[in-house]
């Protein structure tokens, strides 16, 4: 049975195995509020890395497990990023929520992105941290010495959380690689028509600033804030910033 991973000691909580499509995902939610947080991990990942921001988020939070990642079962097929927003998409309307404040890192943007411009009726803001994969570099080679790099000046919480959910990714990695890559997430953010906030680390070479802007002039009124001294990881370890961030954007929605 999936475990519950993020909740504060003694908080109410609930974690939940949710299919549709022949994929499966895991869900665990906490706190209360209208508006919920929706956060979609980055690739390699899954929820248990990002303990440090989503305890910073004020109000109800729910954190996913995306198939064949964390605690979540291997899919049949790899997904596509439309796909995994459709299971995301199909999972929120079980759930009730029509105003998600989705927060996708890393390859987790790409499907934020793909939620908010296939089901706008279900998503009331959008934060794109780290976006994922820059129009000029859409390759494994060339991704994989960007995470390289990054790693190298990373905090050791985030080398430790990221190794141990890169080993659990399973035998298939690779070939989810490849599905982010592949992905054209400019399209999707033609058709966003909600706020948006787009988070760069400052020494974040997955997410170049030229990128970020790229996206921004992609979205009108999308907004860029850069996290000085931070890298990727910027969700993961040392958090306070990026949360402050997500936290006054969800509270001018």
């Amino acid at each position: 049975m999936p475990s519950r991973l993020l909740a504060p000691e003694g908080a109410p909580a609930s974690v939940v195995e949710f299919e549709h499509a022949g994929a499966t995902l895991i869900a665990e939610s906490f706190g209360d509020g209208e508006r919920p947080f929706v956060l979609l991990h980055g690739i390699g990942m899954g929820r248990s890395v990002y303990l440090d921001v989503v305890r910073r988020l004020r109000g109800r939070v729910i954190a996913v497990d995306l198939p064949g990642f964390g605690e979540a079962p291997e899919p049949e097929r790899t997904l596509t990023m439309e796909r995994h927003a459709d299971l995301v998409a199909a999972f929120l309307r079980q759930e009730g929520v029509t105003d998600a404040v989705v927060i996708g890192h890393s390859m987790g943007s790409q499907i934020a992105a793909e939620v908010a411009a296939r089901h706008p009726s279900l998503v009331s803001g959008v934060v794109l941290a780290g976006p994922t994969v820059n129009s000029a570099a859409r390759n494994v080679r060339t991704q994989a010495g960007y995470l390289l790099r990054d790693l190298i000046g990373e905090r050791p919480i985030v080398l430790w959380r990221g190794a141990r959910e890169y080993l659990r990714g399973g035998p298939h990695l690779i070939r989810k690689m490849r599905a982010t890559i592949v992905h054209e997430p400019e399209k999707a953010y033609a058709r966003i028509d909600c706020p948006v906030l787009v988070l760069r680390g400052e020494n974040d070479p997955l997410a170049p600033l030229s990128w970020c802007r790229e996206i921004i002039d992609a979205i009108p009124g999308a907004e860029l804030e850069v996290i000085p001294d931070h890298g990727h990881g910027t969700l993961i370890s040392d958090s306070g910033p990026a949360a402050r961030l997500i936290q006054e954007f969800a509270d001018r929605l």
